[in-house]
């Protein structure tokens, strides 16, 4: 009886120990890919306590995170022949464990050659202003780039960012000249078209000033009043505004007078041959105030305009 103990004993040791070396524990970012007698099982080991057949199986943990790999500077020169270097960082993440494990040998390492390869290559397709300006189309296209042999590793690139793009110092001074004289012509046109505008409104006011003469002394008298209120100038006004607005007056009304003569005499040569009737003479019956005149004869004329009998 002793001896039969003693052997489940040691059997039940041995069960645990086997037990104990087969049990594998995969983590929650991670899932296991078992080699039995060398060959890759089909399927993957999901997280949490899993079994392995001793001195037969072997696995292997493969991490699903999203993986963060910085690309090193590459130079390179653009399509219009600008030197530049630029770097660039990678976000990937494993889709398929067993084909990571099996189809590359270390697919970090893959990765970062070929990222590296792109980056150069898209360097070279595109141009200065596209690596500055025109970002998400290059990364768009530096992630296809990437993405095409890494989907076959069972890899995907979930994004791929250009981080910075080193210039020579000679073209940053050129850009920055270039800069500035942009801003200077920017500037110029500006302040033109705002004095392009303000000659428009004067000359819109004068318009209206010269139809509307109080919209003129109204002006004046602002004018004065702005003046005045520095208290640190002399104001003379030698002549006073309403002697100002009579020559305006005696002007216009000059000016209007030798309008209508210069229309009458040229009416006259253009009329034709009419005959101008004599007028007739009009008697005036009650002219006041009609002075009497006297002939040298002694006899009494009668009045201007009355025919005698």
């Amino acid at each position: 009886m002793e001896g039969t103990a003693v052997a489940v004993v040691v059997v039940a040791a041995l069960l645990l120990i086997v037990l104990k070396s087969g049990m594998r524990v995969v983590n929650q970012v991670e899932r296991g890919v078992v080699f039995r007698w060398g060959k890759a099982l089909p399927a993957h080991r999901q997280p949490g306590i899993t079994f392995l057949i001793p001195f037969a199986d072997r696995m292997r943990k493969v991490n699903v995170q999203v993986a963060t790999m910085p690309v090193p500077t590459q130079e390179g020169i653009t399509r219009d022949n600008v030197s530049v270097k630029v770097d660039a960082v990678v976000y990937f993440r494993v889709t398929d464990p067993v084909r990571a494990a099996i189809e590359v040998q270390d697919y970090v390492f893959a990765v970062g050659q070929v990222a590296q390869s792109s980056l150069r290559s898209i360097i070279g397709k595109s141009d200065l202003d596209d690596l500055l300006s025109d970002r998400e189309r290059l990364h768009e296209g530096l992630a296809l780039m990437i993405d095409s042999p890494a989907a076959g590793w069972g890899i995907h690139i979930d994004r791929v960012e250009i981080k910075d793009v080193q210039l020579p110092e000679s073209l940053k001074r050129s850009m920055s000249r270039q800069a500035e004289a942009e801003r200077e012509r920017r500037a110029r046109v500006i302040t033109a078209d705002g004095e392009f505008q303000a000659a428009q409104q004067l000359a819109n006011a004068s318009r209206i000033m010269s139809d509307t003469p109080e919209a003129m002394q109204l002006r004046l008298l602002q004018t004065v009043v702005e003046v005045a209120a520095e208290k640190n100038s002399t104001l003379v006004m030698p002549f006073p505004v309403e002697l100002l607005r009579y020559f305006d007056r005696t002007v216009q009304k000059i000016d209007a007078e030798i309008g209508e003569k210069g229309q009458g005499r040229r009416a006259v040569p253009d009329a034709p041959d009419v005959a101008v009737p004599d007028a007739p003479d009009i008697a005036v019956p009650d002219a006041p105030d009609v002075p009497e005149q006297r002939s040298p004869e002694g006899e009494q004329s009668a009045p201007e305009g009355v025919e005698q009998a």
